[in-house]
């Protein structure tokens, strides 16, 4: 009587975060979080000042009142109305966009440039083989053809 060995929790556990993917994901998100700092303070200290060169210097402070008036504490908090910070949002898609584009035209598009170049060798080197392939084919047709040949002939004598 032969009893298999269940995997213990701590056994899938440790299986679980040993696989190459586990790793990488966290890898990634680590490097994400240090990457979306360094892009929230490029759009923080670079683009809301450039933005702002032509209204306020923060794009937080753009807004709206949606139930006018709305007026302002001492304490920066809104006592009446209903403002709209519409600023705040076009920070966050600016800090997106310029996530984006980073993230393509530095990682996206050198990795598909790459794979295709792979694609291509790959592809290049079947061709190639696939021709050896056919000449060796043609060769070893030539070659029986040349002994069915000589064999037709060698009867013919006889």
């Amino acid at each position: 009587m032969s009893e298999k060995k269940v995997p213990g929790v701590w056994e899938g556990f440790k299986a679980f975060l040993m696989r190459g993917n586990v790793v990488d994901l966290a890898v990634a998100v680590v490097i994400g979080a240090a990457f979306t700092n360094i892009v929230n303070s490029v759009v923080k200290g670079v683009i809301n000042p450039l933005v702002g060169a032509f209204g306020t210097k923060d794009l937080d402070h753009y807004s709206s009142c949606l139930k006018s008036p709305c007026e302002v504490n001492a304490a920066g908090e809104v006592s009446k109305g209903i403002p709209i910070m519409w600023g705040t949002v076009l920070s966050a898609v600016l800090s997106f966009l310029i996530t984006a584009a980073v993230v393509y035209f530095l990682m996206v598009l050198p990795m598909a440039k790459y794979l295709a170049r792979v694609a291509a060798r790959r592809a290049e080197k079947e061709g190639t083989q696939e021709v050896l392939e056919v000449s060796e084919l043609e060769v070893l047709k030539e070659i029986r053809d040349a002994l069915v040949a000589q064999r037709g002939s060698g009867h013919d004598e006889r």
